[in-house]
């Protein structure tokens, strides 16, 4: 599939370019844009749904963080939310938009809420846009209603249930059988390590890629790409950029 495509490690810019004279604009049009023009050819983004059900780049269930607005996404229509501005500057954008502006890039993209399931398989229809796509979310409800409408065509992540059974299988040197394309991990949870060498050996051993977050320290990316990570997720993409230029790896 088209997602797949392409060279390794895969670099894949976390809500876009928000450093620098875009910082705090994540998941805006403007940060995704820059990441491309910097050379990122992944990039990351979550959605949510409107009450009239369209799709929006946006991380957060409410407004208040990031934007001069307040209150639920879901519970306000498009039109109510056009005036509202990212850091004062930028508008929320939509799903439709991103895609069709950034025609070339693969999109990882997660849903936040059981609201957007529906608006994004609509949408990944309308767009043709599943085979440049990998959808992913926290909740395995959600993901296993996606995988369920969109059939193996369209690239997935594992679940969080199926990140667990298979450090579960990593450790007995077993893999697992999936529909997903790559582990979508951090390094570790609450101490406990994740991304090890058995870890990636079984899920390369299962087809799988491994894709690390959030990861800005070039230290801790160096080292996961020595142990054979297949993609790094990162809000410093500069960082990852250089680091990976240094290694001969940046493509």
């Amino acid at each position: 599939m088209k997602y797949l495509e392409g060279h390794r490690p895969r670099a894949i810019a976390h809500r876009g370019w928000h450093i620098g004279d875009l910082a705090g604009r994540e998941n805006t049009l403007a940060a995704f844009q820059r990441a491309w023009d910097e050379g990122y050819r992944y990039l990351e983004t979550d959605v949510h749904a409107t009450a009239d059900g369209v799709l929006v780049a946006f991380h957060d269930a409410t407004l208040d963080r990031v934007t001069d607005g307040s209150g639920p996404i879901a519970r306000r229509r498009f039109d109510e939310l056009r005036d509202v501005r990212v850091r004062g500057v930028d508008p929320l954008p939509r799903m439709d938009e991103l895609l069709a502006a950034l025609p070339d890039a693969r999109f990882l993209i997660d849903a936040k809420a059981p609201g957007a399931v529906g608006p994004l398989l609509d949408l990944l229809r309308d767009a043709d846009a599943g085979s440049r796509v990998c959808v992913g979310s926290f909740s395995d409800r959600r993901l296993a209603a996606l995988r369920a409408a969109l059939g193996p065509d369209v690239a997935s992540c594992l679940s969080p249930r199926e990140v667990f059974a298979l450090a579960r299988a990593a450790a007995v040197g077993r893999s697992i059988s999936t529909l997903a394309v790559s582990a979508q991990v951090p390094p570790s949870v609450r101490g406990i390590p994740v991304i090890t060498p058995r870890f990636v050996e079984a899920a390369h051993a299962g087809g799988l890629e491994v894709h690390a977050w959030t990861i800005d320290d070039p230290a801790a990316m160096g080292n996961l790409l020595d142990i054979g990570v297949d993609g790094i997720m990162t809000d410093r993409p500069e960082v990852l950029r250089d680091l990976l230029q240094q290694r001969g790896s940046w493509r």
